[in-house]
């Protein structure tokens, strides 16, 4: 019953009868109106929450993700290494 109300009464004083196969509000006797599943605001306020907190979930989960991965190396280590493969090719 909690899907049905009365655009005209208070809430909280609401109680339904039936009238002929209707559903009838018991204070005013006005038609009740069925409520829908998601109304408009809840889908803005969804689309709100989903927008604004994406980025931020992104973030967290690609820098969780790629921690081993494309690490920049040190430059002094990289030096090194290009140091070490020239002595190796002038030796030889």
């Amino acid at each position: 019953m909690k899907r049905y109300y009365c655009p005209y009464c208070n809430p909280k004083y609401q109680f339904s009868k039936e009238n002929n196969g209707t559903l009838v509000c018991g204070l005013c006797g006005e038609d009740l109106v069925k409520k829908p599943i998601i109304q408009l605001k809840q889908l803005i306020a969804l689309l709100l929450v989903f927008s604004f907190s994406f980025p931020l979930i992104y973030i967290i989960l690609s820098s969780i993700i790629n921690t081993s991965k494309d690490q920049k190396e040190n430059l002094a280590y990289s030096n090194l290494k290009q140091i070490t493969t020239e002595k190796l090719l002038l030796v030889m």
